[in-house]
């Protein structure tokens, strides 16, 4: 466990290599013990996203959002993109003009631009037309040491993508962090500026942040990034490994500041501007390797993880806690979901929709699971 644990920024790489999840010692006084009612799922009565790329048992709904106009997209990583207007799916692929079906990130920018990033780079979305935007080949740095990138995961993967306040937007690649001001793009550690003491390269980065004081925060994601949770002061980018924890999966901004982090292997810990500490989780995950993390709209933290009712199956499950902002000394939790749970996303209706393999898309209103996949 975290007690107190006092940032210190941390200037050397971890070079081994993490063995792989599908999707991405137990501390038993985190919770109480967790409810194990798992909900039956209604499958019937409603459209269904339809796979139509011929992917494996290992495709999955990997990211998604609610557009502006109320829309909900979800991006799969060998299915490409799913549109759903609340009455049909909307499928677009490669034919579509997708540079990749593998879609790993989403973002709808304050124009109310749609971006997608793929395994083959970036996509905007005008509406009617995909269009490629290309990061220049000229800016993008030299890698002779492949000995992760894949077919799968390419050094032109895009992992992430963030619009700061001032509306530059941010992308974190497989090969470094770059930035789009509207007009071209830069990759981020080539400036001068930047003041990079541990020689940090932010590959592989799952998420990008902005807190209130406008830093810039990035979670590193697996091998060959594994480099924690690295903070940008406008001036120097440091890097902070609470108990050597260099994957961060994903991470929640919570209304009063604080971070809630899910990290590879420590389960959910708490950031709160000065010192990484323990957050309630449920106590009878196998092993506390999270896929996502999501608090809803009423202060309920949702927890999905890749492990499952043995250590080292791909059952997995969905949780949420029994806490809220109207009740914030219960700690319980509730399993909802016994299957590996890869994406979390809230809609506007306060209705739970979650991926899993096989390109599972499902939905969740407080009483009803249903499933909205083939």
């Amino acid at each position: 466990m975290i007690k107190n644990y006092r940032i210190k920024p941390i200037y050397s790489l971890l070079l081994a290599l993490i063995f792989l999840t599908s999707c991405h010692g137990q501390t038993p006084d985190r919770s109480k013990s967790s409810d194990q009612s798992v909900l039956k799922t209604v499958a019937e009565g409603h459209p269904k996203l339809v796979k139509t790329q011929g992917s494996n048992e290992y495709g999955n709904i990997r990211c998604g959002l609610q557009d502006k106009k109320g829309n909900l997209w979800f991006g799969s990583t060998a299915e490409g993109v799913y549109r759903f207007d609340g009455k049909s799916f909307t499928q677009f692929t490669v034919k579509e003009g997708l540079s990749s079906n593998g879609v790993y990130a989403i973002l709808e920018d304050k124009t109310g631009t749609m971006w997608f990033g793929t395994t083959d780079g970036i996509c905007r979305f005008d509406g009617k037309n995909m269009i490629p935007v290309p990061i220049p080949f000229s800016i993008r740095p030299e890698i002779n040491n492949n000995y992760y990138y894949t077919k799968q995961s390419t050094k032109s993967t895009v992992w992430s993508m963030f619009q700061d306040k001032d509306g530059v937007i941010w992308f974190g690649t497989g090969d470094g962090v770059y930035y789009f001001d509207g007009l071209q793009f830069y990759r981020f550690l080539a400036d001068d500026y930047v003041i990079n003491k541990g020689g940090l390269h932010l590959k592989m980065v799952s998420q990008i942040l902005e807190d209130d004081k406008g830093n810039k925060w990035f979670a590193c994601g697996m091998p060959p990034g594994y480099e924690g949770f690295c903070r940008y002061d406008g001036k120097m980018i440091e890097s902070f490994k609470p108990q050597d924890e260099g994957w961060i999966r994903n991470v929640v901004k919570r209304k009063n500041g604080d971070f809630l982090l899910a990290t590879r292997h420590f389960g959910v810990w708490k950031y709160n501007g000065k010192s990484f500490t323990d957050y309630a989780q449920p106590n009878d995950l196998i092993k506390p390797s999270l896929n996502y993390i999501l608090e809803d709209k009423a202060g309920r933290l949702w927890v999905a993880s890749d492990y499952g009712k043995f250590e080292g199956d791909s059952l997995g499950g969905l949780w949420h806690s029994n806490f809220s902002s109207s009740n914030p000394t219960e700690k319980g939790f509730t399993k909802v979901f016994d299957q590996e749970v890869c994406f979390l996303l809230e809609d506007n209706k306060q209705h739970i929709w979650f991926g899993t393999r096989s390109g599972g898309l499902y939905k969740y209103d407080g009483k009803t699971m249903m499933k909205f996949s083939e």
